[in-house]
């Protein structure tokens, strides 16, 4: 019955595929901005500055056009009315319309600009377009003239077509009186026009220079993005864990100094991971060495396995020896983390910088007597003056210092310290005869974590912390390879209070 139930079960449908996200929404639920923005933004912006000074450069020239034809319109007009007035000033009323039709009849540009020759009451005499006798201008420049006797010009609507005219009127004078008025009248379809295709041409070439700006700019932004869009990759590939990838630089401008930051701090970032998993790695395995000593002999002990003093004596001092190794361990990594949190200070005081020195040769004078290793320590000939510093934390660089020299140099068998005066600046040397640094380590040798090729034991950061300690002096700690093999430090300390 259940094998024929589960025969007749129905198979399920498979699920529609839910439909893929777009571009946006997927970058939305990725966390990301779309892509493309700033281009469009920025093309966006610099065509609209564009536009705008354009628009303005356009809108001035055909301004400035139009005034220029008006004025010199007006100023043409004005010239011949007030020549043509000026004819008629000797003449009699009935000489004065003989006059006029012979001028009329004469004008050369009767064709484009309209003489009118009107009464002292602003009525139309006669008119070299059409026959108006008796009509009255309605415009201000006629009675304008008459009032002032000047000649007056005018720019506006006809009051009887609508167009758009220019006039100017002359009065004419006779024995200080106005006998008649001279009137030059033309249209300003033709200046319109004009103006209408100077700004068509205008706009055209704004449109022209709208295009060429768009080009450029989008060229300009595609050289300048697409290398932060690679900056960018490369920075999330960096962020998600591909340490020391390196870019391409293809540019020795500003673009090219960011590219090469970029590759600096991945090959450093790169570094930093390499030297903190060693550093791990080695702390790990200085920590275990001594415990698995300790924890050997405390067992052996605590089980009774060793019952002569001798022996237990021995199995003591190593724990002793051990238990103190990863004190000093202790004390520079929570010397590191003082560094690092900012919260690394000196109690400063006088001190005798000799006698600081000598109470940690003498400390390591027996403790390398019993390796077989010689110290030879240089008294200086002429008594130092005092100087400022912390007497703790400089003992701890010169216990750290001939601690050094025994891993590194003890092979030589002598290890020489020396302090002296040189240019105000008390000068500390050590000086060991072992195979040296490596000309390449030299450079990092003082960086943190580092323990380049050397095989001694040690956490790598004590001499990170020497460094810091002189620095924090005002001095100098410097590491070199000596004349005739084995390595030298040099530490210069600033002699007076001040200085600290």
């Amino acid at each position: 019955m259940e094998m024929e139930g589960r025969g007749k079960r129905r198979k399920r449908k498979p699920a529609k595929p839910a439909p893929e996200p777009l571009l946006d929404e997927r970058q939305q639920a990725d966390g990301q901005r779309p892509r493309g923005k700033l281009r469009w933004r920025w093309l966006f912006n610099t065509l609209m500055a564009t536009f705008v000074v354009v628009a303005i450069a356009v809108t001035a020239f055909s301004l400035a056009m139009y005034s220029y034809y008006r004025s010199t319109i007006l100023a043409t007009l004005e010239g011949k009315a007030q020549t043509a007035a000026g004819m008629f000033r000797n003449y009699t009323e009935t000489p004065y319309l003989y006059t006029a039709r012979q001028f009329i009849s004469q004008f050369e540009e009767k064709s484009t600009i309209e003489v009118q020759i009107l009464n002292a009451n602003g009525r139309v005499l006669l008119s070299s377009m059409m026959d108006i006798s008796g009509a009255s201008v309605d415009t201000p420049d006629v009675s304008d003239a008459i009032a002032t006797k000047r000649v007056i010009p005018f720019l506006g609507p006809d009051p009887d077509t609508g167009d758009h005219i220019a006039a100017a009127a002359a009065p004419v004078v006779y024995n200080n009186t106005v006998v008649g008025v001279v009137r030059m009248v033309t249209s300003l379809r033709q200046v319109e026009a004009q103006m209408t295709r100077i700004v068509a041409v205008t706009s055209g070439v704004g449109v022209l220079i709208l295009i060429i700006m768009g080009l450029g700019a989008s060229y300009f932004i595609k050289s300048v993005l697409d290398p932060v869009i690679r900056v960018t990759e490369t920075a999330k590939r960096i962020a998600t864990g591909s340490y020391g990838v390196q870019m391409e630089s293809r540019a020795n401008d500003e673009m090219g100094d960011l590219v090469d930051a970029i590759n600096d701090m991945s090959m450093k970032i790169d570094q930093a991971e390499r030297t903190q998993s060693e550093f791990i790695s080695s702390v790990s395995h200085e920590l275990r060495t001594p415990l698995t000593a300790i924890s050997g002999w405390a067992e052996t002990l605590y089980n009774g396995e060793v019952r002569d003093a001798a022996d237990v004596k021995k199995g003591m001092g190593i724990i002793v020896s051990e238990a103190q190794r990863l004190t000093r361990m202790v004390e520079e990594l929570l010397e590191f983390s003082r560094m690092e949190t900012g919260r690394f200070n000196l109690s400063v005081e006088p001190i005798d910088i000799v006698a600081e020195l000598e109470d940690a040769v003498y400390t390591y004078r027996e403790f390398f007597r019993r390796k077989g290793l010689e110290l030879d320590y240089t008294e200086c000939r002429e008594e130092l003056p005092i100087i400022g510093g912390d007497p703790e934390r400089l003992r701890q660089v010169f216990c750290n210092l001939l601690d050094n020299a025994d891993k590194h140099g003890g092979s030589g068998g002598r290890i020489e310290v020396s302090i002296g005066w040189e240019d105000d600046d008390v000068v500390i040397r050590i000086r060991d005869h072992g195979p040296g640094v490596p000309e390449d380590e030299l450079p990092f040798i003082k960086y943190k974590f580092y323990k380049g090729s050397s095989k001694a034991r040690g956490s790598g950061i004590g001499l990170a912390v020497c460094d810091e300690i002189i620095n924090n002096h005002n001095g100098s700690l410097d590491i070199g390879n000596a004349p005739g093999g084995g390595c030298v430090v040099t530490i210069r300390l600033p002699i007076g209070m001040e200085n600290v």
